[in-house]
């Protein structure tokens, strides 16, 4: 388990490092303006829909209903046909009708802005269908215990970005944009191209290409499998887009907000992902196929054992990552990005946003290994409806802070809505077993250890700002 853990950790690690390059390149150059802005929305849109359609749910209701198939191969080109139908529609719809996709993710945009982002939106949605076949063959991957193509494949869509700025840096804000789209597509491509790659070298081309052939003809023999898998499918897609939908909310709100808000929320959720990608959402993956396993061979007491492990990793690794996040926020946030167009002043606006994120990340990591229990249960239902209530949390806490705090008011309110996922997911897996988790000596280890970070952290940030 650890093993998957570490090259998920290290391939994400690696992706996140060339994505802070991005980031620091994107920052000075595009600085946080009405560019920077049109960018992020014109690239949140496919992300919203990668989010919801593929990643999480399509993941973990992929891989019960695939263990538990007879008809592997069929069962695997009948739902790969069926969401790819599906993406290449709205991905049509989106380039016909830019201007009313745009619109809807960025209502505060007056009519001039929509109109230069329109063209972005639409080069950019090109990558969901191309994302959804990477998340796809992933599965089948991740299915055979292979995490190393996933984890390392994002750096691609990094390098390609990078190399689109380096391309751009002589050119005007709006072609800095253009060659950026173009950039996310070509990267898309890239990951999709490493990934047949890896299926072809594990051996699953004649299980992919077998059930192709045979699916008109063997269509009928898997009714079953697909039924139940729709059937739990669309619960699981809402359980796990909340975090997206948080997020096109904030992106909603915050476009009412002063120029350079949405830049602010994005550059401080890309440190806050850093830890959480790094952490919570590597040891998830690794673990979530060893999980479904044990829970399909009814064999609980192990997959508890398993779960406790992760527990204790990921609540060291997080609470050292959200008392670093909180002391150090503001030196994170100029070391990386204050340089070129990025100013002090979005330093300082930027850092609050992320001290608002970093107050949620142990809820926020720690729901993600929870959930897993419920998704492989098959309790995708209880899971969407945890995922509810988090999202009703989150818009009642942000419609009224954002008049007050401003855009570090929206951060402040996904954070709530974490600690709102995290207490009912507990109550469903059972708060008796998650006492029994916290029996241990390693909870005093993590109260001392959490002192002794908290003060060599203070000491450490004033050496670093006499010399700032």
């Amino acid at each position: 388990m650890f093993k998957a853990i570490f090259t998920n950790s290290f391939g994400i690690l690696f992706s996140r490092i060339l994505g802070f390059i991005r980031d620091l390149l994107t920052a000075s150059v595009l600085g946080a303006n009405i560019y920077s802005d049109i960018f992020f929305i014109a690239f949140k849109l496919p992300n919203l829909f990668r989010r919801i359609f593929a990643e999480g749910a399509f993941t973990q209701v992929f891989i019960p209903a695939f263990a538990k198939s007879k008809h592997k191969g069929v069962f695997s080109a009948n739902i790969f046909v069926i969401f790819v139908s599906v993406i290449l529609i709205i991905t049509l719809l989106v380039n016909l009708l830019p201007a009313l996709a745009t619109q809807a993710i960025a209502v505060g945009f007056d009519e001039k802005t929509i109109e230069l982002a329109s063209p972005y939106v639409a080069i950019n949605f090109w990558y969901l269908p191309l994302i959804f076949a990477v998340t796809f063959l992933s599965t089948m991957l991740q299915y055979k215990h292979h995490f190393a193509t996933s984890a390392f494949s994002t750096a691609l869509l990094n390098l390609s970005l990078i190399f689109a700025l380096l391309l751009s840096r002589d050119k005007t804000q709006a072609e800095i944009v253009y060659y950026l789209s173009w950039g996310v597509v070509a990267g898309g491509l890239m990951q999709l191209g490493v990934h047949v790659v890896a299926i072809y070298k594990m051996g699953l081309v004649k299980l992919l290409s077998g059930g192709f052939k045979h699916l008109r003809v063997k269509s009928k023999i898997i009714k079953k499998d697909t039924r139940e898998f729709r059937k739990q499918f669309f619960p699981a897609m809402w359980g796990n887009s909340t975090a997206q939908v948080s997020a096109f909310l904030d992106t909603f709100l915050a476009s009412f907000l002063v120029t350079g808000s949405i830049s602010y929320l994005y550059y401080a959720n890309r440190i806050f992902q850093l830890p959480l990608a790094l952490f919570a959402i590597a040891t998830s993956i690794a673990l979530f196929p060893r999980v479904a396993r044990y829970i399909k061979n009814k064999d609980e007491e192990k997959a508890l054992l398993f779960l406790q492990r992760a527990f204790w990793f990921l609540a060291f690794l997080l609470t050292a990552s959200t008392i670093g996040g909180l002391i150090l926020s503001r030196e994170i946030t100029w070391l990386l990005f204050e340089r070129g167009a990025f100013s002090a002043e979005d330093t300082k606006n930027t850092t609050l946003v992320l001290q608002m994120y970093m107050i949620g990340l142990l809820p926020f990591g720690l729901q993600k290994l929870f959930v897993l229990w419920l998704y492989a249960k098959e309790m995708q239902m209880k899971a969407a409806k945890i995922a509810t209530f988090s999202l009703v949390t989150y818009v009642i806490f942000a419609l009224s802070l954002i008049s007050p705090m401003g855009v570090s008011g929206l951060a402040l309110a996904s954070t709530v809505g974490g600690f709102v996922s995290f207490t009912l997911t507990i109550r469903v897996f059972g708060v008796k077993n998650f006492l029994e988790m916290l029996r241990s000596k390693n909870a005093l280890f993590l109260v001392i250890g959490a002192v002794v970070f908290t003060g060599l952290l203070l000491v450490f940030k004033d050496f670093v700002n006499s010399y700032i």
